[in-house]
């Protein structure tokens, strides 16, 4: 089965339109972006397109690649501070000589769409989140959708980063997954992927994964955005798993969707919130 997350996020989206027709809110979402990477600016104006398919406002801050971490931090400021925006995202990654510690630190937790903030991070360790980081909230939202069960199944999740493959731990543990987290420096990955019923791959490395290393039948949730030879790829190799897993989200069109429409509704949230407890 494949898991279709372009299909999935249009419905989402327009299920969110609607609501925020029905809310008669104006929610509006700034993004900041640094330097031109390509694919930086691709997705921002994927996210632009989306909060215009569904009614939300958006504003764009562009700076360039010699930004400081302080620069950065004095447009985060300025955001906080405008009673018009309700969410704030700055796009990964950044330069490397800005400090993104102190980047997720300066956006305020109730305007923290991305879900990035220590306070946000916080309460989704105690399970009782306000933002989830939109792409583990996606990936649970793609199971859900597909009635995927989660609860009591062996989880594996393969990178540990803050953005993705820690909170997506967390998300499938507060599910009642078991779950392990593998990276860079696990030893012999296949052992751990054999026995796993559910895998997501966030490593970051082109067909990383193959048809040898999966159990029959298992879910795989594939995070990877990968190039080779100017083509866009996975961190599975789709053509060796496919025929053995019992569902698989595709690359492009599977998790990348889901995201934006994870922003989205994190976007209406944020709205929704500060019209009913106004940030002082």
């Amino acid at each position: 089965m494949i898991l279709d997350g372009k299909k999935v996020a249009e419905k989402r989206l327009h299920h969110l339109k609607e609501r925020i027709e029905e809310a008669d809110l104006h929610p509006q979402l700034a993004t900041i972006i640094v330097g031109d990477d390509p694919a930086s600016r691709l997705y921002i104006r994927m996210k632009h397109q989306s909060c215009e398919k569904v009614g939300i406002d958006s504003i764009s801050v562009e700076l360039p690649d010699h930004s400081t971490t302080d620069t950065v931090i004095n447009s985060i400021c300025h955001l906080n501070e405008d009673p018009l925006v309700d969410g704030i995202l700055v796009q990964l990654p950044l330069p490397d000589q800005i400090a993104i510690d102190r980047i997720t630190e300066a956006v305020i937790p109730e305007k923290d769409v991305d879900g990035f903030h220590p306070y946000n991070l916080g309460r989704l360790f105690g399970n009782n989140p306000n933002f989830i980081p939109c792409t583990p909230l996606g990936i649970m939202t793609l199971l859900k959708e597909y009635n995927l069960q989660v609860d009591g199944k062996n989880a594996i999740v393969v990178g540990r980063s803050i953005e993705v493959g820690r909170p997506c731990a967390l998300l499938l543990l507060h599910a009642n997954a078991t779950v392990t987290i593998c990276h860079s420096r696990t030893s012999n990955l296949a052992n751990y992927l054999e026995n796993a019923d559910i895998i997501v791959s966030s490593v970051g490395k082109p067909r990383f994964i193959t048809g040898d290393m999966v159990k029959e039948g298992s879910v795989i949730i594939d995070v990877g955005i990968n190039y080779v030879d100017g083509k866009l790829c996975g961190d599975v190799d789709f053509s060796s798993v496919e025929t053995k897993v019992g569902a698989i989200t595709p690359v492009p069109g599977g998790v990348g969707p889901m995201t934006i429409a994870a922003l989205m509704e994190n976007t209406f949230k944020a709205a929704w919130m500060r019209k009913c407890t106004p940030v002082q």
